[in-house]
């Protein structure tokens, strides 16, 4: 082991140590009561895990090596400590594959993954697989993308509302949910992908009828969406 090796696993060791003084075991029922993995879990808030964050520079191999630890915030503080720019296709499909709850999810594809150049790839590959969290990652990129990403282009939002379309029958509360979310962000980037998300919004519930849990997410995430689209909000912050 050199030097540098020596100074990693003690960065690791500390971090840890320090995440562990923090643990709130009654958070952690509190969190499981909103859907959150309790497993490997302290009970951190995310507001500390973010002061955390602030306090280490950023630190592409410090972040690999929190992920590895499989500690829930651990996880979460690595979306914040990774390098977007040294994240891989690999790396992507490798940590998708280790989310198991929703938060993890979301703060990884938000915080990290929306910025990588792969970001419209994973997108829309993960909008199709068969796993819960991964396919619900493949539409909080669509969302995060939608948010922070002020210069992609329409195009590619235009086939996300598809994907949308097509998805919008997964009754998995996880998947529906996320797909709300894009649906909404989308159709709240501009007026021309607002009309086109209110059109596919519309659409949705004549294209999923196979089975009765299929089409109640599909009605509930057509009538959630529109009723923020065509809102006097929405429609006048747009116009301005």
């Amino acid at each position: 082991m050199n030097d540098s090796d020596l100074h990693r696993t003690t960065d690791v060791q500390d971090i840890i140590e320090r995440l562990r003084s923090l643990a709130n075991p009654k958070n952690v029922a509190g969190m499981a009561r909103f859907g959150i993995n309790p497993e490997n879990t302290l009970g951190i808030s995310i507001y500390i895990l973010r002061d955390i964050a602030r306090e280490l520079r950023r630190d592409h191999d410090l972040a690999l090596a929190l992920w590895d630890t499989g500690i829930h915030e651990a996880r979460i503080l690595a979306a914040y400590l990774a390098d977007p720019k040294q994240v891989t296709g690999e790396m992507m499909e490798n940590w998708a594959a280790d989310f198991d709850s929703w938060d993890v999810c979301d703060q990884v594809c938000s915080n990290l993954f929306d910025a990588s150049p792969l970001a419209i790839e994973k997108a829309a590959a993960w909008s199709s697989r068969a796993e819960e969290f991964v396919k619900r990652a493949g539409f909080v990129l669509m969302a995060a993308l939608a948010v922070h990403n002020k210069q992609l282009p329409e195009e590619p939002f235009e086939t996300f509302l598809q994907i949308i379309v097509r998805e919008a029958g997964d009754p998995r509360n996880y998947v529906k949910k996320a797909v709300n979310w894009a649906l909404r962000q989308i159709g709240k980037r501009s007026r021309d992908l607002n009309e086109k998300a209110i059109q596919a919004a519309r659409q949705i519930p004549s294209q999923v009828h196979h089975d009765a849990s299929a089409a109640r997410a599909a009605k509930w995430i057509a009538s959630d969406a529109l009723r923020e689209l065509t809102s006097e909000k929405v429609q006048a912050r747009l116009k301005r």
